[in-house]
């Protein structure tokens, strides 16, 4: 269309001004579109055109104004393809031009001030690229100043984006993130849906810096089909490059590989050089992770490594040079070369306070392999430790269960290397310690925080009430057999636009120091802690227990997973209250085998440390999914399960006259919990019960500040690809994790009786999410839940069973115990907090 503008240009008898003018716009335009679909060059080309004509025009202001916008586009395009030094000279001269002829103004202002916010905000953005965040800002609170000054929301809401992005590089996430939120109101309040792809592309990259690698591959996975639509070569290249970092960090190699390459290949086409070899980095750390895992390296990889290095380092992108350079590093010393990879290791650049977190972790696993290499496991866990302690910094600015936990994925490497140098040790008491203090460093992060009071705005509400609405029509439309795709596709983008939300509020809470096993040891009383942990195939213990530390080998970590899913699985074909009866013996003799081995690998070997203690579990992986009540060595033995032992000591240590009454709430659609709520009642003089039509989720939300006891009996669901949405079917729709987790007061104890709700999402760092995992992390001690599928029938027998036991003045654990020692099989129950 623009070629066809230009030919209709040459029709005799237009004004040779206007002429003028519109050929150099059309020009300006076709640079643009020729640029991100073909090369730089060709792009340039037309601007060299346009500024050549320009010469010719008669008009001296419309001629300074056209020159303002060549070399504004002129500028932008450089800075697009990573030449931004170059670029912000060009825009520097469109943007002097712009606000020469602002001031001189004496008519409507406001296309001259549309003009300038855009060059303003390009030359914002080039500025951040550089790192330059002061004169980034700069820039772009002008725009948003201007913009509100003179009525032009949309260019308002394009500098919020762009403050985004140089907040993300400053590393203040929440912030970048807050931004992000504002300008994807804006762009939607303003029915501007091209704007969105860029937006979701820096909201990935943001994620990514937090860990989030499966909620930003989610989110690239969406936009690059339309972005392939649009043609737009440099966002669809960006896009992929990001899809790429996901991957690797997600241990996906081949579709790292894929994508890195993809994008390399375009931005080469492009002229792209630098977002190129960053492109080219990401190819590399794939190559670099098969070599490290070969028994004898090639040299070429590292020659690779450090020619991309000098590239990178030619074009000013030091962070990425270091990376580079670590690289070849880790393979140098993989091949046994310490004294070449110390030479290397002194090349590398120092990091910035603004260098990507990842880049740092890097960094130290870096120097900590080399010292490990040249036998000094000091300095190695001096830098491990170092780097923790440097996530942790970051992690205590999130806000949100999801970003505190997804942060952890950043220590992952340096936590393993600092549990495998423990366990190449001896197993002595000595050793055994520290193993468990370099647990608590590595392990369920997010359990360490003490939750500050806080609000859920009004917006974050809303969207919440719209998930719940369309949860319910998604459940209308699957029991009547109507299609339910358009809904799916809704209810998916209601879920992630309300979880951004989240991310964006403020700090979750005070982090707690990591428990001292001393500390522990006293707490435990009589009780034994038993803390498991995997390195390799290697799976081990900690044991806490009779005033002594003992570190014991357990065997195969993979026979242990095995044999925990097939467990997990068997319960769950199980739970149906009306199996067939040959059926139900051939699947309770599979869960029988199962827990018999996993008895006889992890708890039999202990059984002389813990003779007839309570028992305090903190599991690693899949044993998260393990109904402890299922295997002999725990049958009738009050045993609690924790995330780790500093989440243990702070709620077994917190006040146990907080709260005041007993809740009782009946979900819909549960025929055994009719009766099952008055039953329960008479075991409690204070005990108020909300059922039937009444159970809303308003009332019971409010109903849940401030109580000692919460028992919830309604179907759940766990949502495996976002645990805080994970649910409870009320009267009026769901009741979501994400909202429970805000309740202002939290009950001391909450019993989720029907729904597999426990902690059934376990990320890097043994991080467990799900409906049980917010009410931990939000304050309550204790809570009861199954830890697979349970049947109505049997949900309803084992509650009277463990309330009974409660209004005799047992404990949670031992009522438990009590309660699931009947059936355990058709009862896996387990008690998670204090106990």
């Amino acid at each position: 269309m623009l070629e066809r503008g230009s030919a209709l240009l040459e029709t005799p008898g237009i004004d040779e001004v206007e002429r003028l003018e519109i050929r150099t716009r059309l020009l300006v335009t076709l640079s643009f579109g020729l640029a991100e679909t073909g090369s730089l060059d060709d792009g340039l080309t037309q601007l060299a055109v346009a500024r050549q004509q320009l010469s010719a025009m008669p008009d001296p202001d419309l001629r300074d104004e056209l020159y303002s916008l060549v070399d504004g586009n002129h500028g932008g395009l450089l800075c697009r393809v990573g030449r931004v030094e170059e670029g912000i000279g060009h825009l520097d001269l469109s943007v002097a031009r712009k606000e020469q002829r602002l001031a001189d103004a004496t008519g409507d202002p406001v296309p001259l001030v549309e003009s300038l916010v855009v060059t303003l905000s390009n030359r914002g953005n080039a500025y951040g690229e550089i790192h330059r965040t002061d004169l980034a800002k700069r820039d772009l609170n002008r725009v948003v100043d201007l913009a509100t000054v003179h009525d032009v929301p949309v260019r308002a809401a394009i500098a919020q984006h762009a403050l985004g992005n140089v907040l993300k590089q400053e590393g203040d996430l929440p912030a970048a993130l807050r931004r992000y939120e504002d300008a994807n109101k804006a762009y939607q309040d303003h029915g501007l849906p091209g704007l969105l792809p860029r937006l979701r592309i820096d909201q990935a990259e943001a994620m990514i810096s937090v860990g989030l690698v499966d909620e930003a591959a989610r989110h690239l996975d969406a936009v690059l089909p339309e972005l392939r639509k649009q043609r737009i070569g440099q966002d669809i290249a960006e896009a992929e490059l990001f899809r790429a970092a996901a991957a690797l960090l997600d241990d996906d190699e081949v579709t790292a590989k894929r994508m890195a390459n993809s994008a390399q290949r375009r931005l080469v086409r492009r002229g792209s050089p630098a977002w190129a070899a960053v492109a080219g980095l990401i190819v590399l750390r794939v190559d670099v992770l098969r070599a490290l895992g070969s028994k004898r390296p090639s040299a070429r990889v590292v020659e690779r490594a450090l020619d991309l290095a000098g590239l990178l380092t030619s074009l000013n992108l030091r962070d990425h040079a270091a990376v580079a350079y670590a690289l070849a590093v880790r393979v140098e010393v993989r091949r046994g070369n310490t004294d070449r990879a110390a030479d290397l290791l002194r090349d590398v650049p120092r990091t910035r306070r603004t260098s990507p977190i990842d880049h740092r972790m890097l960094l130290r696993l870096c120097r900590a392999e080399l010292a490990l290499a040249t036998g000094n496991r000091r300095v190695a866990l001096a830098q491990a430790k170092a780097g923790l302690a440097e996530l942790g910094r970051m992690r205590d600015q999130m806000g949100g269960l999801e970003l505190v936990s997804g942060t952890a994925l950043h220590g992952r490497e340096l936590g393993e290397l600092a549990v495998r140098l423990v366990l190449d040790g001896s197993g002595s008491a000595a050793s055994a310690r520290r193993l468990f203090t370099w647990l608590e460093r590595t392990r369920a992060q997010m359990y360490r925080y003490e939750p500050v009071e806080s609000t859920v705005d009004a917006e974050l509400s809303e969207r919440i009430a719209e998930v719940r609405q369309l949860s319910r029509a998604l459940l209308r439309a699957r029991l009547d057999g109507h299609p339910t795709s358009t809904l799916e596709v809704r209810y998916a983008t209601s879920q992630r636009d309300a979880m951004r939300l989240g991310w964006s509020a403020s700090p979750w809470g005070k982090a707690r120091p990591v428990a001292d096993v001393r500390e522990v040891q006293a707490q435990l009383g009589e009780r034994a802690m038993i803390s498991f942990a995997s390195s390799g195939d290697s799976m081990v213990a900690v044991v806490v227990a009779g005033g002594r530390v003992r570190l014991v080998r357990l065997g195969s970590a993979a026979a242990a997973t095995e044999a925990a899913l097939r467990l997990h699985a068997d319960l769950n074909a199980l739970a149906p209250d009306y199996l067939p009866a040959p059926l139900a013996e051939v699947i309770s003799a599979s869960a029988r085998r199962q827990a018999d081995q996993l008895d006889r690998q992890l708890l039999r070997p202990l059984a002389g440390m813990l003779g007839d203690r309570e028992l305090v579990i903190v599991p690693t992986g899949a044993l998260y999914v393990v109904p402890w009540g299922v295997l002999a060595s725990c049958k009738s033995r009050p045993t609690t399960v924790v995330p780790s032992a500093t989440a243990w000591l702070a709620t077994a240590r917190a006040d146990v006259d907080s709260g005041h009454g007993v809740l009782l709430v009946r979900g819909p659609g549960l025929q055994a919990a009719e009766g099952e709520i008055d039953k329960l009642a008479t075991y409690h003089v204070d005990a108020t019960a909300i059922g039937g039509d009444e159970a809303r989720v308003v009332r019971v939300l409010a109903a849940l500040d401030g109580v000692t006891l919460a028992h919830i009996a309604a179907h759940g669901e766990h949502e495996p690809e976002n645990a805080l949405f994970s649910r409870l079917e009320l009267a009026d729709g769901a009741l979501f994790a994400h909202e429970v987790g805000r309740v202002r007061r939290p009950p001391r104890q909450v019993v989720l009786a029907a729904c597999e709700l426990a902690l059934n999402r376990i990320r890097p760092g043994d991080e467990a999410l799900g409906f049980a995992g917010a009410m931990l992390a939000s304050g309550a001690h204790t809570v009861i839940a199954a830890s697979s599928r349970v049947g109505d029938e049997p949900a309803a027998a084992a509650m009277g069973d463990y309330h009974r036991g409660l209004a005799s003045g047992f404990s949670p654990a031992v009522a438990l115990a009590d309660a699931v020692a009947v059936d355990p099989l058709r009862r896996p129950f387990v008690c998670l907090g204090s106990g």
